[in-house]
């Protein structure tokens, strides 16, 4: 099992910045994928970015160049760096943990609100 803790939502102006946290602890595999995806409300809820434990990242067209994902392995913990924030990454946004051994077992967060007024 593995148990995934976020922070670091919230209410912010067009063109500001967040930082999202996210820390994972239970029996975590050296090998792994983290992330965040995001809900916005009467959507589907889609990749924001992943990184694998040995830092490839991968990021959604619409957030590439204004969001930066990073990780330290050994305090298990993954970080969203969100900048120049529009209205439309406005969502609640969930850290994700996908396990080495088996992709397909997924762990999810709780979900963090952020809001961006335009």
């Amino acid at each position: 099992q593995v148990q995934l803790v976020e922070s670091g939502g919230g209410l912010v102006q067009a063109g500001g910045s967040l930082r999202l946290s996210c820390a994972a602890s239970g029996i975590i595999f050296s090998i792994n994928v983290m992330g965040w995806y995001r809900q916005a409300p009467g959507k589907q809820r889609e990749l924001v970015a992943d990184i694998t434990s040995g830092g490839i990242t991968n990021y959604a067209d619409s957030v590439k160049g204004r969001f930066t994902i990073s990780r330290d392995n050994a305090k298990n913990t993954v970080w969203l760096q969100m900048n120049s924030l529009k209205a439309e990454d406005t969502a609640v946004y969930y850290c994700n943990y996908r396990d080495g051994r088996n992709w397909s077992v997924n762990y999810w967060g709780q979900g963090t609100q952020v809001t961006v007024s335009s």
